[in-house]
């Protein structure tokens, strides 16, 4: 699966389970390790988990590896790592102490196929 396609695929998943605040950087110009980053925000630990458990059973629906899945459980903050695209699902004080889309800001934000 071509990144763009992943990178819809991952949208998709995280606004069926209803994730907060969607971000897509595109950081291929930026660095080698992945294309885009996707960033979402839960409501409770619960729901961040839950999001995580959305991206990670889609993708494997699909036939797409998931390399790792870091946190879990009562964390505030899980990284899937899906090579093309990193998934980073965190509460909103959690995005917002660590405000990753500052190290991003000159790279362009990106509309997802199908997102609202």
């Amino acid at each position: 699966m071509q990144a763009e396609q992943l990178k819809d695929l991952i949208v998709n998943a995280l606004e069926d389970v209803k994730a907060k605040d969607i971000s897509v950087v595109d950081v291929r110009d930026r660095t080698s390790v992945t294309d885009f980053m996707v960033l979402a925000s839960g409501t409770s630990n619960r729901h961040v988990k839950s999001l995580a458990d959305s991206v990670v059973l889609d993708a494997k629906e699909k036939g797409v590896r998931v390399n790792s899945v870091e946190g879990g459980g009562g964390s505030d903050w899980i990284l899937v790592d899906m090579g093309d695209v990193v998934v980073h699902l965190m509460l909103p004080a959690t995005r917002e102490f660590y405000d990753l889309e500052r190290f991003w800001r000159d790279a362009p934000d990106v509309e997802a196929e199908g997102s609202e």
